[in-house]
C-alpha cells in the first residue's frame, strides 16, 4: 500500500509540469498596480499634515498652484523650492498679510525665483489649497504653518478627482488675475544681501534687522507708513545670522 501511494505521488509530480502553460500561450495577466486612494484625510496637531503635503510636492512633475493665507512652514517651503529646481512650474498666491508677516516664507520663495502674488482684493484671502499636476487637490483648514502642524486642531484633504481639480484650477486663475506680483520686502531687491551692510531707504529712522542666511526670512523689519515725508530717511542695518533663523 505504501508503494502504491508513493507511485501515485510520483505520477502526479511528473504530470503537473505537463499541464503548465505551453510555449506561445498568452502570459497570465500581472496583478494590477496599487492605485492611490481618491481621498486621503489627515488631522493635526502632529497628525501627518505637513508630511502629506511634502510627499505630494515631492511627487510633482509639471505644475504646482498654491493659495495660502498664512505660510510659515519651512518644510513645505523647501519642498516647493525643490520642485521648482526639478523644473516644476510653481506659482503662489498669498494673502496681503504676508507682506508684513514676521516669519513669512514669501521672501524665501521670491528670492529663489518662484513667482508670488498677493491677493489684496478681499478682506482675507483665506484659501489653503494646492493643485498638483492638474490631478490632485490639497485643501482643508490646515494653514501651511508650523503652528498648524504642532499646536492647532486642523484637517487636511488630499483629493484626486479630475472634475474637482478643474474647478480649483479655474478658481486659482480667477484670483491670479486680480492679484499683484510680490517683489519682496525690499522693493526692487529680489535677493537679500549676503553679508553685513547698511541700506538707506531715505530717512532719519534707524532700525536693525536679522537676515536668516538659510531661508531668506528677515526678522525685525519695520516700514514707515506711506506716504513717506521727503525729509524722512530710514537707515536699515542688516546682519546675516544663520543661527538665529525663525522657527
Amino acid at each position: 500500500m505504501e508503494r502504491l501511494g508513493l507511485h501515485i505521488i510520483l505520477t502526479l509530480f511528473l504530470f503537473i509540469p505537463a499541464c503548465q502553460q505551453a510555449p506561445g500561450d498568452s502570459p497570465a495577466p500581472e496583478p494590477a498596480a496599487r492605485s492611490l486612494p481618491p481621498i486621503e484625510v489627515y488631522f493635526s496637531p502632529k497628525g501627518g499634515c505637513t508630511e502629506a503635503v511634502v510627499r505630494e510636492l515631492g511627487a510633482a512633475q509639471q505644475s504646482v498652484l498654491v493659495q495660502a493665507y498664512s505660510f510659515t512652514s519651512a518644510p513645505i517651503a523647501k519642498a516647493l523650492v525643490e520642485a521648482h529646481k526639478r523644473g516644476v512650474k510653481v506659482e503662489v498666491i498669498l494673502d496681503k498679510s504676508q507682506r508684513t508677516e514676521k516669519y513669512s516664507e514669501a521672501d524665501f520663495l521670491v528670492n529663489l525665483g518662484i513667482p508670488v502674488r498677493i491677493d489684496a482684493k478681499h478682506a482675507i484671502a483665506h484659501n489653503k489649497i494646492m493643485v498638483i499636476d492638474g490631478e490632485t487637490v490639497i485643501t482643508g483648514s490646515f494653514n501651511f504653518t508650523k503652528a498648524a502642524e504642532e499646536h492647532n486642531a486642523e484637517n487636511l484633504l488630499v483629493i484626486r478627482d479630475a472634475e474637482l481639480v478643474e474647478k480649483y484650477v479655474a478658481n486659482w486663475k480667477a484670483h491670479a488675475e486680480h492679484s499683484e506680483p510680490y517683489a519682496g520686502r525690499e522693493q526692487g531687491h529680489r535677493h537679500p544681501p549676503e553679508g553685513p551692510g547698511t541700506q538707506k531707504r531715505g530717512g532719519d529712522m534707524r532700525q536693525k534687522v536679522v537676515l536668516c542666511a538659510e531661508t531668506g526670512v528677515i526678522r525685525g523689519l519695520r516700514r514707515p507708513k506711506l506716504p513717506t515725508p521727503p525729509s524722512l530717511t530710514v537707515t536699515t542695518t542688516i546682519r546675516a545670522v544663520p543661527s538665529r533663523c525663525p522657527p
